[in-house]
């Protein structure tokens, strides 16, 4: 080709054949729909990874916190179970004091001549005392009844009825075992005769 001859620019209606035949008609729009498929496959991509993301996460975060609550259950029971066994050790060193006391009367008892039998008793009334010491360590208390006190169904347990004129409605004809009570819960009812 020479410097003179010039060059010829197709006209527009050319330029839409030599489309035509480069991409074709169905061709010219793909490019686009291609790049709005495949923006829309890596959108999808990178929220189903952010989703996998986010189970996983959730996933290693309730393992976690169900471990630690597993293993406060375990502590929990082991605590438990303890604090019962030194509960229950703690009292029967208290009461083992009582149950030597009560050996010892019971082998002073059996040795036991006239001339003794006064001190074997003062012996066991000192058991006696000393055992409601120990319930009172322990914060157990008598309930206090006495005959002519006021018949209560939650501390007293009726077991007799007997009409007494000297005893008004409703009051205590006869205590025949003491109560006991612990704070606010009663340990054993006092079994008590009622009047009128």
């Amino acid at each position: 080709m020479s410097d003179k001859e010039e060059l010829e620019f197709p006209n527009s209606e050319d330029t839409e054949d030599i489309e035509e035949i480069v991409f074709g008609e169905e061709t010219m729009d793909k490019p686009e729909d291609n790049n709005a498929e495949e923006e829309n496959k890596e959108a999808a991509t990178e929220k189903a990874d952010d989703s996998d993301d986010k189970i996983a996460e959730l996933e290693k975060r309730y393992m976690t916190l169900f471990a630690e609550y597993e293993n406060f259950r375990r502590r929990s029971a082991k605590e438990k179970e303890d604090l019962y066994a030194s509960a229950v050790a703690n009292v029967t060193k208290d009461w083992l004091g009582v149950i030597d006391n009560i050996d010892r009367a019971l082998d002073a008892g059996k040795n036991a001549d006239e001339s003794s039998v006064e001190k074997v008793i003062q012996g066991i009334e000192l058991i006696g005392k000393q055992a409601t010491d120990v319930l009172a360590k322990l914060g157990v208390e008598e309930i206090e009844c006495t005959r002519g006190s006021k018949f209560d169904p939650n501390l007293h347990e009726a077991v007799m009825h007997v009409d007494d004129d000297q005893l008004g409605e409703q009051e205590v004809a006869a205590v025949f075992q003491k109560g006991y009570i612990y704070k606010d819960r009663v340990v054993r009812h006092a079994v008590v005769q009622v009047a009128n």
